[in-house]
């Protein structure tokens, strides 16, 4: 909290667009000062500065805390508080109980909300140009293997029209030894027509043959044009089918890329040794948790803060007798989903982390409840070797475990007692 806010004597807020912005300036007494319109041009951005000369040093609220305007402004020294989509709403609506909004209107409602409010708002704190590039080129990662699976999804409809024989042959269809049986047989017809010889060929070649699954797609691919889609249907979809695949093909190379361009620059990262060091993030999910974390330490004062921002932590609701909780969908997605998987994953590396899941499942909790449950725990241990710049260490934490009383341990002998002996 700012606890000095009402020294300032001005504060502005900026409505932002793609190819324009509103600003409006209010004084302490929330009187407009300044309010004007400008392009998202060099030109445009020019003539802020020369706008905002006499406001130099005023806090600027706006509805975003990423994008080229926040890129600009931050360039431009400027002190940012983004607000909430849903929290600007509900500003503008205090305002306007009419339901009115126009850009000015909007950028005015932010300037006072951040006189009369802002004092208890967070600043953005602007990230070091390692982990901002490490952010981006994660996300954009992300962004990549969402339109794949768009694609491959387009390519199992196509192929549930024509070609079901090749449905069955694979149950994963985001690897390209996938794509490859359609782009070498793009029909039923020219599978079934190939013969024995290339259907053993094309399976070694991709290191495919497995003895017990060999003689079964063998089987498929004799029998592939047994139940044949009509030539119009045939002609069109296997035409879509190959160009799908050839798009999937050019996207994965851009996908391995962008694989070895987030592991350079984690690897030279300040960071990386904290974050890989953790159990179960590996090489792929490490950078997106130091991604979204970033460098400046001051962003998350507490865990509570950092479980919040990932959504692990739940909303609590009270009204009279009425008191429950519900799970926090405000909160950075991206950093939500990468929790999601790195609990799953340290169920396989960490023992303690495998016995927690496993006695929030008996207490009643389901898969994602568990994971969320034990995303917490691990958020709470990573924000304390973040803000100490140490590595995690897994016997040292159970040894912390039981020193402070904890469940965990017994639950971890007690699994270690059940466990098949290694022959």
């Amino acid at each position: 909290m700012n606890t000095n806010w009402t020294t300032h004597p001005h504060f502005a807020a900026l409505d932002w667009a793609s190819d324009h912005h509103d600003v409006v300036v209010v004084d302490h007494t929330g009187a407009r000062a300044a309010e004007f319109r400008f392009a998202h041009t060099a030109a445009g951005w020019a003539e802020f500065t020369e706008q905002m000369q006499p406001f130099t040093g005023a806090p600027l609220a706006l509805e975003t805390s990423s994008g080229p305007a926040v890129d600009q402004l931050l360039q431009h020294g400027w002190t940012l508080y983004p607000v909430n989509p849903k929290a600007a709403e509900r500003y503008r609506e205090r305002k306007a109980p009419s339901g009115t909004k126009f850009d000015r209107h909007d950028a005015w409602s932010l300037a006072d909300a951040l006189r009369t409010d802002g004092h208890g708002w967070r600043v953005l704190h602007p990230q070091d140009e390692a982990t901002a590039r490490l952010r981006a080129l994660c996300r954009d990662e992300i962004s990549l293997i969402e339109q794949r699976t768009a694609l491959v999804n387009q390519l199992l409809a196509a192929l549930a029209e024509y070609y079901p024989a090749a449905l069955a042959a694979f149950n994963d269809w985001t690897k390209p030894f996938a794509w490859a049986l359609v782009q070498q047989f793009p029909t039923p017809r020219a599978l079934q027509d190939a013969g024995k010889r290339k259907w053993e060929k094309f399976l070694h070649t991709h290191r495919l043959w497995r003895t017990d699954t060999a003689p079964e797609r063998l089987e498929l691919f004799a029998h592939a044009n047994a139940l044949p889609a009509s030539p119009a249907v045939v002609t069109a979809k296997s035409l879509l089918a190959q160009s799908l695949v050839k798009v999937l093909y050019t996207l994965e190379a851009q996908l391995d890329d962008y694989r070895d361009r987030i592991v350079a620059a984690f690897t030279a990262h300040p960071d990386h040794d904290v974050f890989g060091s953790l159990p179960g993030a590996a090489e792929k999910l490490a950078p997106r948790l130091l991604g979204e974390l970033g460098a400046v330490r001051a962003v998350y004062p507490d865990a509570d803060a950092l479980c919040c921002q990932a959504g692990v932590s739940p909303v609590s609701f009270q009204s009279g007798k009425l008191d429950k909780a519900r799970i926090r969908w405000a909160c950075d997605t991206v950093l939500r989903h990468t929790v999601h998987l790195w609990a799953d994953g340290s169920r396989k590396k960490s023992p303690w982390a495998a016995a927690y899941y496993q006695q929030k499942r008996a207490a009643g909790h389901d898969h994602a409840s568990a994971l969320r449950c034990l995303g917490k725990r691990w958020l709470k241990i990573l924000w304390r070797l973040w803000t100490d710049h140490t590595t995690y260490d897994e016997a040292r934490h159970q040894q912390n475990q039981k020193q402070h009383g904890s469940w965990v341990p017994a639950l971890v002998a007690a699994a270690a007692k059940t466990a098949p002996a290694t022959p």
